[in-house]
């Protein structure tokens, strides 16, 4: 898998050239790159219990954006369903800023997120289970933080400047709408976490895929709420 380093520079160079070019995929793309960049100083400075397996889901969770990126780009019917709707979202002119960073968020944690914990997690399946999951869970929850330390900085940095009524909302609403957005990621990793252990406890590939529709399901239905705003 790509290098955590040659994962953020390529996430930055990406959304330099949507930038460049007014397509506002740039928007999720920079806040995944915040997200992302606070949680490898998070595993540098030791904060995770095991830091080599939260560096090794990060990158494995970035390589499901980027190879659903590549299919999209190449007009492959293999692109996932979930990630198609957010890509040709993208070029919907009266969607809000904010609509653009949560179709992407919800694709990447409710989707990938799931596949991610689940490729990382299913060779030790047989150690999990003798010593427990807490490990694991613990370490999944610590990002709960990271991401509620990095919104405001989101916020300001990425949403506020492409939308003056969210400048507007902080200013009310001081710290109130930060927490909002984040009580709401929080719910959906926990969810994130019953998907990836019930596709855990799937006997053989047919009944995982059938789990993956689901799930697919699922996530286009929040996709569809969000776009409804």
């Amino acid at each position: 898998m790509e290098s955590t380093h040659g994962i953020l520079s390529r996430m930055q160079h990406q959304a330099d050239r949507w930038e460049q070019s007014g397509d506002r995929r740039m928007l999720f793309l920079r806040c995944y790159f915040l997200m992302t960049q606070n949680m490898h100083r998070a595993i540098q400075e030791g904060q995770f219990r095991d830091g080599i397996w939260a560096e090794r889901l990060l990158q494995r969770f970035a390589a499901y954006y980027f190879h659903a990126l590549d299919l999209f780009e190449r007009e492959d019917p293999g692109t996932p369903a979930v990630w198609r709707q957010v890509h040709e979202a993208a070029a919907n002119p009266r969607l809000h800023a904010l609509q653009h960073v949560l179709l992407g968020i919800n694709a990447h944690i409710n989707y990938d997120l799931v596949l991610a914990l689940f490729d990382e997690m299913h060779p030790e399946l047989t150690a999990l289970k003798r010593e427990g999951f807490d490990l694991r869970q613990s370490d999944h929850n610590l990002v709960n933080q990271i991401i509620a330390e990095t919104i405001d900085t989101v916020q300001d940095q990425v949403l506020e400047p492409h939308s003056g009524m969210l400048a507007l909302v902080d200013v009310l609403m001081g710290r109130a709408d930060e927490w909002i957005l984040s009580q709401m990621i929080t719910g959906w990793r926990s969810e994130v976490w019953q998907e990836a252990c019930a596709m855990l406890d799937t006997e053989n590939p047919e009944q995982r895929e059938q789990h993956r529709l689901q799930l697919e399901e699922k996530v286009l239905k929040k996709a569809g709420a969000i776009l409804a705003f």
